[in-house]
């Protein structure tokens, strides 16, 4: 099964620097199933990313790319999860939650 996976940056990404490099062991990353992550692609559409770097703004998650969401767009993020109330999304959450609490960006590897 196809999978996403979603890590804390222990550095703020810097404006001129790209991501575009699988490295989900660097970030700590998590796993969530795609099937969790299809079904809330519309709301995720709401929350304000980066798309690989800093330079491309975007809403919702790079599905098949590297999404950069910074510590203004976990509040959404947590609520957008929470509302799904399924056991699936409880390590996504913990790790947005510590992300929040350490004002850091989460970053998220597609399928």
């Amino acid at each position: 099964m196809a999978k996403h996976e979603f890590g804390i940056m222990q550095n703020e990404p810097m404006y001129e620097e790209r991501f575009d490099e699988y490295e989900p062991k660097k970030y700590k990353c998590i796993e969530v199933d795609d099937d969790f992550i299809q079904s809330i692609l519309v709301d995720l559409k709401n929350i304000d990313c980066y798309w690989h770097t800093l330079q491309i703004a975007g809403k919702g998650l790079a599905y098949c790319g590297i999404t950069l969401i910074p510590p203004t767009s976990i509040n959404m993020l947590i609520r957008i999860l929470s509302m799904q109330d399924k056991l699936e999304y409880n390590d996504l959450i913990s790790l947005a939650n510590q992300a929040k609490e350490e004002n850091k960006y989460i970053i998220h590897f597609g399928i």
